[in-house]
C-alpha cells in the first residue's frame, strides 16, 4: 500500500512538474516587472515612504502571485465547470452592492466585507470572460452566425452593465460591452451585425445624453472637447494631469521629483493617475518602457490563445487580452486627455486589491489554458 501511495504521489509530482516545463515564463516576467515598477512609483506617491500605499500594495501583490499560481496550477476541467457558477456569484455581488454597498468618490461600488472592501464591477469583467468562452466554446460555425445563440450573451452583458451604469461606473460598464463585443467578433459573429449595432448607438446617443447621464458625466465630455471648460472645477483633474506629465520631458524631473505629485497638485496619483505620475517622474523614457511591457503581454497572450488547440482555452486568452487592453488603453488616453474622463485603473500599476485580484486571477487563467494547451475539452470539462 505504501509504494502504491508513493506511486500517486510520484504521479502528482510528475503531473506538477510538467505544468511547471509548460508554464510561460515570457508572460510571468514582464507582470512581475510591472508590478515592480508599481511599487516604485507607489512609494514616491507617498512621499519616500512605504505608508501609506507601497507596503499596503506589496502585500496585495503577494496575494495575488498566490492567486496567479494557485489558479495557473490547477487543472483546467474545474474553471469549465464552474464558469457559470462564478458569473453568478460575481453578478450576486454586484446586485448587493446596490443594496448594501459602500460609497465612495461619489459612487457606490464597494462591499465593506468588514476586514476588506472589494469592488465586484473588477470581477465581472474575468467572469463575463469564462462565461462567454464556455458558451462559445462548442459551438458550430453554423450555430455562430445564427442570432439566437447571441441572446443568452447579450443578457450576459446587459444584466451587470445596467446596474454598473447605476453605481454609476460608466468606465467599467464601458469595458464590459467592448468585451463582449470583442468576443463576439473572434467567434466569428456576422459583420453586418456591428455595423448595425453602431449605427443603433449612433441613433441613441440623443436619449443617451439627455436620459441617461449625470450632469456631472455630461460636464466630463463637454470638458475633452473644450479643454478650458470649467478648468478649476470638472476639468481640473486632467489640466493637472497634462501639466505634470508634459512637464516630465524626455527623460522626468527624476525619482520623488515631480512637482506636480509631491506638492499634491495631481488629484488621484496613486490610482487613476498613476501614469501621469510616472511620466512626471520617469518622463518619455519611463512611459514608453511601461508601454513596451504592456504590448509584450499583449503578444504573449495572444501567441498563448493562438496555440492553444481547445477552444475554451483559447477564447479564454483572447477574452482576457481584451480586457487587459481594454483597461489600460482607456486609462492612459483618459490621462492624456484623448477621451473623457472617467473611473479606470491601470492594470498591475494603480493601488487597490479589487483590481489587482481580478487582473491576477486573469493571468491565471491565461496561463493555466496555455499549460493544457494540447488537452481536448468537453463542454462538461471532461
Amino acid at each position: 500500500m505504501q509504494h502504491a501511495q508513493t506511486r500517486v504521489s510520484n504521479a502528482d509530482m510528475m503531473r506538477l512538474s510538467e505544468k511547471m516545463s509548460r508554464f510561460s515564463w515570457a508572460l510571468f516576467a514582464p507582470v512581475c516587472i510591472v508590478l515592480a515598477m508599481s511599487i516604485v512609483v507607489l512609494y514616491s506617491a507617498g512621499h519616500g515612504s512605504w505608508q501609506p500605499f507601497a507596503f499596503s500594495q506589496l502585500m496585495k501583490i503577494l496575494l495575488g502571485l498566490v492567486v496567479f499560481f494557485f489558479v495557473s496550477l490547477s487543472n483546467i476541467k474545474p474553471w469549465i465547470k464552474s464558469a457559470y457558477l462564478i458569473y453568478a456569484i460575481a453578478l450576486i455581488m454586484i446586485i448587493l452592492v446596490t443594496f448594501v454597498g459602500h460609497t465612495g468618490m461619489g459612487a457606490q461600488r464597494w462591499l465593506n466585507l468588514g476586514f476588506i472592501h472589494i469592488q465586484p464591477s473588477e470581477f465581472i469583467k474575468i467572469a463575463l470572460v469564462m462565461a462567454l468562452a464556455r458558451y462559445f466554446a462548442w459551438m458550430n460555425s453554423t450555430e455562430l452566425t445564427q442570432i439566437k445563440h447571441y441572446i443568452i450573451p447579450v443578457f450576459l452583458l446587459l444584466v451587470p452593465f445596467g446596474l454598473i451604469v447605476a453605481q454609476p461606473d460608466l468606465g467599467t460598464a464601458l469595458s464590459l460591452a467592448l468585451i463582449t463585443v470583442g468576443v463576439f467578433y473572434i467567434v466569428g459573429a456576422p459583420k453586418k451585425w456591428f455595423a448595425i449595432a453602431l449605427i443603433l448607438g449612433i441613433l441613441a446617443a440623443p436619449a443617451v445624453w439627455f436620459g441617461g447621464m449625470h450632469d456631472y458625466q455630461r460636464d466630463r465630455i463637454i470638458t475633452f472637447i473644450n479643454p478650458d471648460y470649467d478648468a478649476r472645477g470638472v476639468g481640473y483633474q486632467i489640466t493637472q494631469a497634462k501639466i505634470a506629465f508634459g512637464s516630465g520631458g524626455f527623460t522626468g524631473k527624476g525619482y520623488m521629483q515631480g512637482s506636480q505629485s509631491q506638492q499634491s497638485f495631481l488629484p488621484e496619483k496613486q490610482t487613476d493617475f498613476i501614469f501621469t505620475m510616472l511620466g512626471e517622474e520617469f518622463g518619455f523614457i519611463g512611459a514608453l518602457s511601461l508601454l513596451i511591457l504592456y504590448s509584450w503581454i499583449i503578444i504573449i497572450l495572444f501567441w498563448c490563445a493562438k496555440t492553444c488547440r481547445n477552444r475554451f482555452g483559447q477564447l479564454m486568452c483572447f477574452g482576457f487580452m481584451l480586457n487587459f487592453f481594454i483597461y489600460y488603453f482607456i486609462n492612459i488616453a483618459m490621462v492624456l486627455g484623448l477621451m473623457p474622463t472617467v473611473g479606470v485603473p491601470l492594470p498591475l500599476m494603480s493601488f487597490g486589491g479589487s483590481s489587482l485580484l481580478s487582473i491576477m486571477f486573469g493571468f491565471g487563467l491565461a496561463q493555466n489554458a496555455h499549460i493544457h494547451k494540447d488537452q481536448q475539452l468537453s463542454a462538461k470539462g471532461s
